[in-house]
């Protein structure tokens, strides 16, 4: 309904099944396999997610991790072509850490960041559109554990050239917990995950020897004024939306602005405010009277 048909839903689907068909160590799912079989007759891309705990579901070593998911999703995919030649899928490698001390998940781990980043890298092996989890955080709160364990994951896998990047932002407590003022936060995180993808540009215009002539041979000494400085302002560099970067003189005289405050007024004023995604009025009123629909 909401595409204008099934035959619109087939031909552009914006509904993925996220399908754990396999019990870790290498077993199938058997009801998740069964709702799979109908996702796919149904027009459904799904993700196959194999999600073993290093130490726990699956071997410890990092590669005995990576080698076990990526068998399971490679089952997976055998199983998918089998039912339906050539349909949608997603090699879903989901391996997650298990604190040896504890027993406990420990996503925002560095191990958690290795394994993320060992799977991008076999997607690419073996050509395949993959999934992968980074960017959540052990922390139960958006403090400064989050920050370097969303940040440390995010980056990795981006390095790596994961194509889908699965709890990017917002999640905490090892996928316990989800915080919106993290979710908005993680738009800086990612923002400046992203500028570390995009990387160094060199050539004869970026090494800038003219301007360094400008500069130094009876110039003003310094490049704040100089062209070049001002035209690359917006493309060479990122910006956080709340990160300060104030001095702390600045700081001090603004009353400390509070990062975790700030997101809060953000949130705050995204959510008091009306969705502008939002479907025409007849279409919410037939979904509605089609679907037992709660909220």
């Amino acid at each position: 309904m909401m595409s204008g048909g099934e035959d619109a839903f087939r031909a552009r689907p914006f509904v993925s099944n996220s399908n754990c068909f396999v019990v870790p160590p290498m077993k199938f799912a058997t009801e998740s396999c069964e709702v799979m079989e109908a996702c796919i007759r149904g027009g459904m891309p799904v993700l196959l997610l194999s999600a073993g705990m290093a130490g726990a579901t699956a071997p410890a070593t990092l590669a005995g991790a990576i080698a076990q998911s990526v068998a399971e999703c490679l089952a997976g995919m055998v199983y998918v072509n089998a039912v339906s030649e050539g349909h949608p899928a997603i090699f879903g490698t989901w391996p997650f850490v298990v604190d040896l001390r504890t027993g406990a998940m420990s996503i925002g781990s560095g191990e958690q960041a290795l394994l993320t980043s060992g799977c991008a890298q076999m997607h690419q092996f073996y050509g395949l559109p993959g999934g992968a989890a980074a960017g959540a955080s052990d922390s139960k709160l958006p403090d400064m554990q989050a920050g370097w364990e969303q940040m440390c994951s995010n980056v990795m896998a981006g390095l790596s050239g994961l194509n889908m990047v699965y709890e990017a932002a917002g999640m905490h407590a090892s996928l316990l917990g989800f915080c919106h003022e993290s979710l908005i936060l993680g738009d800086d995180v990612i923002g400046q995950a992203l500028r570390c993808l995009k990387g160094i540009e060199v050539n004869d215009e970026t090494l800038a020897l003219e301007a360094m002539k400008e500069v130094c041979l009876g110039g003003p000494g310094h490049y704040l004024g100089v062209g070049d400085t001002l035209a690359r302002m917006e493309t060479d560099y990122v910006y956080p939306a709340l990160g300060d970067r104030t001095s702390p003189k600045e700081w001090e005289e603004m009353e400390k602005p509070d990062l975790i405050a700030n997101a809060s007024a953000r949130k705050d004023a995204i959510l008091s405010s009306p969705s502008p995604a939002a479907f025409p009025a007849d279409l919410d009123a037939a979904v509605r009277a089609a679907f037992p629909i709660k909220v």
